[in-house]
């Protein structure tokens, strides 16, 4: 017996040292095999997104220098283990598997999960040579025969670093949620200490290459209160013009570029996003296109409509800016959304059988004076710089009887809520709808707005809601109501701001327009 056991002991010191049999060699030549790293392959965290009733898209990207050359990663293909389970302990692991995290996409990884349960909570997490990620945890969505009686969701926009601490992400990260919905400017271009006010500082000069763009995501992503909100639900996701260039239209830059050359920082702004987000394969950009618009629907409850305002819009009317409407603006030909675009979203609606229907997007829905007096001064960049198609798609709205139309907005760094009003222009015209637009989690800083709210009240009398601080909103949705809660932060200047229900707004079923139903709460 004692022979046995040495001869075992010694067969296991041999496999440990390299010593001993051909089997040993094996496995050392295997071990040589695992990929090593400098430091944490997995430190630009995990999320989830893009769910469904029988799956979801797990998403990381290895990079143990995240703001060095090519992340700090060999230039080969590496292969990514990754595991779903129902407990965070992954003691019932349900799925499993491995993906190649490929070198032309910055070794990120995006895997599409499907076999999985609706409406349910699943933990994940990925594997590379030893190393072993954060635990992630997500959600699928319940089938959408499923009658339901509660979603809660927030949405976002706009995280400028250099201008804030990502603090508001911190607080969503205490929220109960299903899902978040990011409606844009993930990242900002510009070069380091172009910012009003900086609290920290870019890396790089202003994003124009692959490369640019891919440190500019490694810089936000690494973030912990960012990769903490982005890890516990799972994400939905659209972007704005910041993603690219500000102020983009379509092939059209704000800056004087050939068009050739904005054509290439288009198609490697497209890449990056691609590569640092929970997307399916199917928004593989082809070039400096990319598909992005499509539906979310959560049972009978609420579809969303995922619009795309940037890639097919016309340039921005009157030379862009804030302008009094012109024969430009109402031209009837221009388009925000590209008669492709317009046809599917005007499909869907028609199509939905949901009690709320949301168009998810990134600018100004609703009209919106911003001076005082006879003549209107209007955002050349949102949908007043391209009324006509406005008014037909509130015009749709209305007599296709779409049932209880929600409309979402980032990009504009403050909360507004309005009434969707048939004629902007008559405040006694009938009420179709409603827009929450949501403030940005770090752009523009501490609240430093030079607009005059008693001015935008009186100019804008569908106008329910004005305020200039960061946050986001929280959404409750029932088959009764529709709830938005503006989760609004004092200073993002320094890190540590608690939040607060500054105020919110209600949207009964079948009553179009909002209720103001609680203050400082």
């Amino acid at each position: 017996m004692k022979t046995n056991v040495s001869k075992r002991y010694s067969e296991f010191f041999n496999e440990r040292t390299g010593g001993g049999t051909s089997v040993t060699t094996e496995r050392r030549a295997a071990a040589e095999k695992v990929p090593k790293f400098t430091a944490n392959p997995f430190a630009l965290g995990v999320s989830s997104g893009e769910p469904l009733p029988d799956g979801v898209v797990l998403w990381t990207r290895l990079a143990p220098e995240p703001l060095g050359p090519q992340g700090g990663m060999p230039p080969e293909d590496v292969t990514v283990k990754w595991e779903v389970a129902r407990d965070s302990g992954f003691r019932e692991i349900v799925k499993q598997g491995e993906k190649a995290a490929k070198r032309e996409y910055a070794h990120s990884v995006h895997v599409e999960v499907e076999g999985l349960e609706p409406d349910s909570i699943y933990y994940y997490r990925f594997h590379a040579g030893y190393e072993t990620s954060q635990t992630g945890r997500t959600k699928t969505l319940p089938l959408p025969s499923a009658k339901m009686d509660h979603l809660a969701f927030a949405f976002v926009s706009c995280q400028h670093f250099e201008e804030g601490y990502y603090t508001a992400y911190r607080r969503l990260a205490e929220e109960s949620l299903d899902f978040v919905l990011h409606l844009g400017d993930a990242i900002y271009e510009y070069g380091p200490g172009t910012a009003a006010k900086n609290v920290r500082l870019h890396k790089g000069a202003e994003t124009l290459t692959l490369e640019d763009y891919r440190t500019r995501h490694a810089q936000y992503l690494y973030d912990a209160d960012y990769q903490r909100a982005r890890a516990l639900f799972p994400w939905i996701v659209t972007w704005d013009d910041h993603d690219v260039e500000n102020n983009y239209a379509g092939l059209i830059p704000e800056k004087n570029q050939s068009p050739d050359r904005f054509i290439l920082r288009r198609a490697s702004a497209y890449q990056a996003y691609f590569e640092h987000m929970p997307l399916r394969q199917s928004s593989i950009p082809r070039g400096a296109e990319m598909s992005m618009y499509r539906r979310v629907t959560y049972g009978d409850l609420a579809e969303f409509h995922i619009l795309d305002t940037r890639q097919y819009r016309d340039d921005q009317a009157n030379n862009d800016g804030n302008k009094p409407p012109s024969f430009d603006s109402t031209d009837p030909s221009r388009t925000i959304l590209g008669q492709e675009q317009k046809r599917w979203l005007y499909d869907g609606l028609r199509r939905s059988q949901s009690i709320w229907n949301v168009l998810a997007q990134q600018v100004f829905f609703s009209q919106v004076d911003h001076q005082a007096g006879e003549v209107k001064i209007l955002p050349m960049d949102g949908w007043d710089g391209y009324s006509a198609e406005r008014n037909e798609v509130v015009e749709f709205l209305q007599k296709q009887h779409i049932s209880n139309p929600i409309v979402l907005t980032g990009d504009v760094h403050t909360n507004w809520v309005f009434d969707i009003k048939s004629d902007f222009d008559n405040p006694n015209s009938t009420t179709v709808g409603a827009e929450f637009a949501g403030t940005s989690i770090s752009s523009g800083g501490d609240r430093a707005s030079s607009l005059h709210p008693d001015t935008l009240y009186i100019e804008n009398p569908h106008l329910k809601f004005f305020n200039d601080q960061r946050g986001y909103v929280r959404c409750t949705v029932t088959p009764q109501y529709w709830r938005s809660d503006y989760r609004l932060l004092d200073y993002v200047s320094r890190p540590g701001a608690p939040i607060t229900t500054a105020v919110s707004f209600i949207c009964e079923n079948g009553r179009p327009g909002v209720r103001r139903v609680s203050e400082n709460v």
